[in-house]
């Protein structure tokens, strides 16, 4: 068994987009609702079953180039193509070697919101930009 893996080396793929490294990539947690559930003639005490699956959005943030891709993905949302702007997007978490050692997919992934953060005269910071993912679900595979 190898690990536990550093968090600091990863790679993202987006189908069809080429954007550089990404400097913070939140991975969304998954949560399922409890339905509290009783019949008359059962006993006094609630059975809990499964309800909703819930999915919170992938984070993306990026210190800010000459691509636009990202931000044309957006773009599109924001234009009404929402059926042809889905895509799949993996996270892929690097061993020492470089190598991939674990892999999470997210399915129909589209841009729900982008920042592009504040200008200061006064500062020397890296200009970064944020785009959160809405999606369908997310799978660990290795």
């Amino acid at each position: 068994m190898k690990g536990p893996f550093r968090n600091s080396r990863f790679l993202l793929e987006i189908d069809s987009i080429n954007q550089g490294g990404f400097s913070e990539v939140t991975i969304p947690d998954t949560t399922i609702d409890s339905i509290e559930y009783r019949e008359g003639n059962m006993s006094p005490t609630v059975t809990k079953i499964p309800g909703l699956v819930k999915y919170a959005n992938v984070v993306l943030k990026w210190g800010i180039t000459d691509s636009m891709e990202l931000y044309k993905w957006h773009k599109d949302i924001t234009d009404g193509k929402i059926n042809s702007s889905r895509k799949t997007v993996h996270i892929l978490l690097l061993d020492e070697l470089g190598q991939e050692a674990v892999r999470w997919t997210i399915i129909n992934a589209w841009p729900t919101k982008y920042s592009p953060a504040a200008l200061n005269a006064k500062g020397n910071d890296v200009h970064i930009e944020t785009l959160e993912l809405a999606h369908q679900g997310i799978t660990r595979e290795k």
